[in-house]
C-alpha cells in the first residue's frame, strides 16, 4: 500500500497534468473557430471547381485526345496513396483512424496484384505507416515548423503529384484525409483525384446548367487539372485541421474529466490512509499508557 507521501505526491501530479490538459483543451476550442470558418469557406471553391471540371468532361468530344489528369492513363496497376495526418499527438483518434483507412485500402491494392506507392504527410501519419508498408513510401512531408498551411504547401504536394504522373510513375492516386462534420465526429475519407471521378458523394453535380466555354474545353482542362489537384490537396489540409482541434479538444476534455476523477479517488484513498495511520498511533500511545 503505498505512503501518506507518495499519495501526496500523486494527487500534485495528477491536478498538474490536469492543468495542462484543460489548458490544451481551451486553446484548441480557441484555434477550432477559425479552422472550422476556413474549413466551411473553402468547400464552396472546391466543389464549384469540381463541378466545373465534370461539366467541361461532358462537353468533349474526343475521350481519347482528353488530358490524362482527367481520364487517366487507360491502366488500373500503378496506385499512389496520399495520407495526410498532422505532425502533433494528442488529439484522440485522428491520426489513427486516417492511418486505419488508408492501411485498408492498401492492403485491398496488393491483394489484388497492383503496385503501391505512398506519400505521407505528417509524422504521426509516416510512424504509423512505415511499421507495415514502410517499403512503398517514395516520398515524406512535414510541415511541423507552419504555424498554419497555406495553398502554397498543397501547391507543392499537387506539384509533386503531377510530376509522378507525368513520369509514368502510377495510373490512380487516392487523398487520405478527415472530413470534418463536427467538434465530436470527423469522418475518416478516401478521394481519388486522379483520373478526375465523374461521381462523388459529397459534390453537388450541376447537371441541369449550361455552359459556354471559351476558348476550347481541352485549353481549360489543360490549365485547370493541375490547379485542382492543388486545390483538392489544400481543401483535404483545412479539412484535416479543424478536424485534428475538434478531435484534440475533446480528447483533451475527457484527459480532463479523468483526471478530476483520478483525483477524488487518490483523496478518498489518502484520507482513509492518513486516518488509519492516526487510529494506529492512538491504539499504540493508549496501549502503552495501559502497560505502565
Amino acid at each position: 500500500m503505498p505512503s501518506l507521501d507518495d499519495l501526496k505526491k500523486r494527487i500534485k501530479s495528477v491536478k498538474s497534468t490536469q492543468k495542462i490538459t484543460k489548458a490544451m483543451k481551451m486553446v484548441a476550442a480557441a484555434k477550432l473557430r477559425k479552422a472550422q470558418e476556413n474549413a466551411e469557406k473553402g468547400r464552396p471553391y472546391s466543389q464549384k471547381m469540381q463541378n466545373i471540371i465534370l461539366n467541361l468532361t461532358k462537353s468533349i468530344k474526343d475521350p481519347t485526345n482528353a488530358p490524362k489528369l482527367l481520364v487517366g492513363t487507360g491502366k488500373d496497376e500503378d496506385y499512389l496513396c496520399v495520407v495526410l495526418t498532422a505532425d502533433r499527438g494528442l488529439c484522440g483518434g485522428f491520426n489513427s483512424n486516417i492511418c486505419k483507412l488508408a492501411k485498408s485500402r492498401f492492403k485491398k491494392i496488393l491483394s489484388e496484384g497492383k503496385k503501391l506507392k505512398i506519400i505521407t504527410v505528417g509524422t504521426k501519419g509516416l510512424d504509423q505507416i512505415k511499421r507495415d508498408y514502410g517499403k512503398h513510401i517514395i516520398k515524406k512531408f512535414s510541415f511541423k515548423d507552419k504555424k498554419q498551411i497555406s495553398f502554397t504547401e498543397a501547391e507543392l504536394i499537387g506539384n509533386e503529384i503531377i510530376n509522378l504522373f507525368n513520369l509514368k510513375e502510377f495510373d490512380k492516386c487516392i487523398l487520405f484525409y478527415n472530413n470534418f462534420k463536427n467538434v465530436i465526429t470527423q469522418i475518416p475519407q478516401s478521394q481519388q483525384i486522379i483520373p478526375a471521378e465523374s461521381e462523388t458523394s459529397d459534390l453537388k453535380r450541376e447537371d441541369n446548367l449550361s455552359y459556354e466555354f471559351e476558348p476550347d474545353e481541352d485549353e481549360i482542362l489543360e490549365d485547370l487539372l493541375p490547379k485542382n489537384i492543388s486545390t483538392q490537396v489544400f481543401r483535404a489540409f483545412l479539412e484535416n485541421a479543424a478536424s485534428e482541434q475538434g478531435s484534440r479538444m475533446t480528447a483533451m476534455d475527457n484527459a480532463t474529466r479523468n483526471a478530476g476523477d483520478l483525483v477524488d479517488k487518490l483523496t478518498i484513498n489518502y484520507n482513509r490512509s492518513r486516518q488509519a495511520s492516526i487510529t494506529k498511533e492512538l491504539i499504540e500511545i493508549i496501549s502503552g499508557a495501559e502497560s505502565l
